[in-house]
């Protein structure tokens, strides 16, 4: 799969089954996981199941104030559980027919996933310490 770096944007081809190895973007060295990643109806599938890794996903939208307020929140918890758990991020402003795939009908919604199949949503911005439960309890 075709992973964004979040650091200089540059495309970096990352095989799903490397995800957990942290990899580093070939251009700036930077690791690739140490933010959220972008995903997109081309990426999400491969995103989701190809990982050995939990993936835990952020339904937003940039017109969202509670998105804009719980993004830092969630880049945060990216940065303190990189290659624990794959953190995604999903506009559905943009990405319209993922949010009607996984039934989103309230921003921020978050998902989490293992082995391709969801395991536990929930609505809305989660404070710091909540979150860290969701990742906790997603990881385990």
């Amino acid at each position: 799969m075709i992973i964004q770096c979040p650091h200089c944007a540059k495309g970096n081809r990352v095989p799903a089954e490397k995800l957990n190895q942290s990899p580093t973007c070939g251009a700036c060295k930077q690791d690739l996981l140490s933010l959220p990643i972008n995903a997109t109806a081309a990426n999400f599938s491969e995103l989701i199941s190809q990982t050995s890794l939990p993936v835990l996903v952020d339904f937003w939208a940039p017109w969202c104030g509670p998105c804009k307020m719980f993004a830092p929140t969630f880049q945060a918890s990216a940065i303190a559980h990189a290659n624990q758990v794959l953190f995604v991020k999903v506009d559905t402003e943009s990405e319209q027919m993922l949010g009607a795939q996984f039934n989103i009908r309230s921003i921020p919604t978050l998902a989490g996933f293992k082995h391709g199949k969801e395991v536990h949503r929930v609505s809305g911005a989660l404070p710091p310490a909540q979150l860290e439960q969701f990742v906790n309890q997603l990881a385990s």
